[in-house]
């Protein structure tokens, strides 16, 4: 299955010159768990794609991959 999430999440991250760590201080997760997300091996919870919506500006549809159907 495509990772479309980890994917936005880190151009996203990448785009906005935000590092892993910066990232997760700013979410108050750990940066093993951007990592996670990241690659794919892990979800984040409602309230984490809400946060991450809002600090990059972005629509969790977008996040999701949902803007594509």
């Amino acid at each position: 299955m495509e990772n479309i999430f980890g994917q936005r999440l880190r151009e996203l991250r990448q785009e906005s010159g935000v590092g892993q760590v910066e990232l997760s201080k700013s979410l108050g997760v750990s940066k093993g768990i951007i990592s996670l997300w990241e690659n794919g091996l892990r979800e984040p919870s409602m309230s984490n794609l809400i946060a991450i919506a809002r600090y990059f500006g972005v629509s969790i549809d977008y996040l999701v991959g949902l803007d594509q159907l």
